[in-house]
């Protein structure tokens, strides 16, 4: 009999099965693709020789992630590449604001009556941020504060919505940037502890920046999984698990998949039946003969650019498709260049490029045309550059990755309680009533991301369990 049984390999279940192996116990690892890779997959979606992150391609959780950085995965081939900007956020007069490695140079994009509000909201927790990230990430009850004084002061300034966040701002670079950090997890910019989320991301890019991963996303999963053979570990793709008898006897089983998956496959009922899936996305791969023709020099220089004219803008966009149930006119996008870091992704003189815009979940819809008009906006003669193109909305990425429910790619609404307390109200959420199983998905804190802390706090809950059995 096996120690524990692992289903799903994206990085929560690749962490989740790691971690379990490092301590020496019997690790198997099943995935229904013929891949691993979850969320962070690389393949040639458009053209020969461009190479795609279907979903996660820049990665401030992950180079920042306390399970990523305890483990060896720089020696499975794992390479962080830096741009000069972790993220730009154009306007469309041609300037932008930046968040940059550098304090001083994001708070000087901000203009004068808003970089020392800036520096002061951001400052106090730079020095202490490896704890704090630790202590944000592994919350709750997997591990006690290592610093709750910080924690609690981070606490604070998070909870609360990010428009209240945003009054602390004059001028429109700064309170439009940050919404646009907040719109990271489709969240609502007025929703409980949006505050927190876009901190987090700020302060990730001044730690370590907003690296792409050498070779494609591809290179996290394969780094996991190599590690895990390594260890002794098992790996199946290419199995579909439909019932818990589907899998061989063991001692617990950890799911990396959605809550409503797990309740189907372990027999749990209506287990997560208030669960709630949050808004969909409409994504475009591009395959394009030379660089984003950007009207902001930083623009050019970003691995990831944000687009939105304004706060409001940003706002309107998140309400849309996530109270009112229809696509946003102006959407609101996430556009990632891994080409200014990794020339590898494409031929030579060429670019791979992405654009998301948030869309209601289940939409059925095409967003080419409002995604390529936005992206004219801030980039004149952008469709010049075009080469191929491969969309996907909420029913294809759904197929691609049962853990996106409707096209949700954070598994689940970043909203209400919700938001912290996932995948349902309980101090012990990666357990459920049946004994032997677990859930590790980003359906449990800290939630989205690519960065395995899920996978993480789940394996530390089943490891004591099995030392106590």
């Amino acid at each position: 009999m096996l120690d524990a049984v692992v289903v799903g390999a994206g990085p929560n279940g690749l962490t989740a099965a790691v971690e379990l192996a490092r301590r020496g116990f019997t690790v198997a690892l099943f995935e229904a693709r013929d891949t691993v890779g979850g969320g962070a997959r690389t393949e040639e979606l458009t053209l020969p020789g461009f190479r795609h992150d279907p979903c996660a391609a820049a990665h401030p959780l992950g180079i920042n992630s306390p399970a990523f950085r305890a483990l060896p995965l720089e020696r499975y081939g794992l390479e962080w590449l830096q741009p000069e900007l972790p993220m730009a956020h154009p306007f469309p007069d041609g300037s932008a604001a930046v968040l940059s490695r550098s304090l001083a140079e994001t708070a000087a994009s901000f203009g004068p009556r808003d970089a020392g509000a800036y520096r002061r909201l951001v400052q106090p927790f730079l020095p202490r941020w490896d704890t704090l990230a630790r202590d944000f990430m592994s919350l709750p009850l997997t591990a006690l504060p290592r610093d709750p004084v910080t924690l609690a002061r981070f606490g604070l300034a998070g909870l609360p919505p990010s428009t209240w966040l945003m009054r602390r701002f004059r001028d429109e670079k700064a309170k439009a940037l940050l919404a646009g950090l907040v719109a990271h997890v489709m969240a609502p910019l007025s929703g409980f502890a949006t505050s927190a989320i876009g901190l987090v991301f700020a302060l990730a890019a001044h730690a370590r920046g907003w690296p792409v991963a050498r070779g494609g996303s591809q290179a996290i999963s394969d780094a996991l999984a190599a590690y895990l053979k390594d260890l002794g570990g098992q790996i199946h793709t290419d199995y579909e698990v439909k019932r818990l008898d589907d899998l061989p006897p063991a001692r617990a089983y950890v799911f990396d998949t959605s809550p409503t998956a797990l309740a189907r496959i372990a027999g749990l009922g209506d287990l997560y039946g208030r669960y709630r899936y949050g808004p969909g996305v409409f994504k475009i791969d591009y395959a394009l003969d030379g660089p984003v023709p950007w009207t902001a020099p930083e623009a050019r220089v970003a691995g990831t650019v944000q687009i939105g004219a304004s706060s409001q803008e940003i706002g309107t966009a998140l309400r849309a498709a996530s109270r009112e149930g229809r696509a946003p006119d102006a959407p609101f996008l996430i556009t990632v260049q891994p080409g200014v870091a990794d020339p590898t992704r494409a031929p030579e003189g060429k670019q791979v490029f992405w654009a998301y815009g948030h869309v209601p979940n289940g939409w059925t819809g095409d967003l080419t045309d409002a995604i390529e008009r936005q992206l004219e906006r801030f980039a004149p003669g952008f469709r010049d550059r075009v080469l191929a193109r491969a969309t996907a909305g909420p029913p294809e990425l759904a197929a691609r990755n049962a853990n996106y429910v409707g096209g949700d790619i954070a598994t689940g609404a970043v909203t209400g309680l919700q938001a912290v307390l996932r995948p349902r109200l309980s101090l012990f959420p990666y357990a459920t009533p049946h004994p032997s199983v677990y859930i590790c998905s980003s359906a449990t804190p800290p939630g989205p991301g690519v960065h395995g802390m899920s996978g993480h706090n789940a394996a530390k809950a089943v490891w004591r369990r099995l030392r106590q059995t």
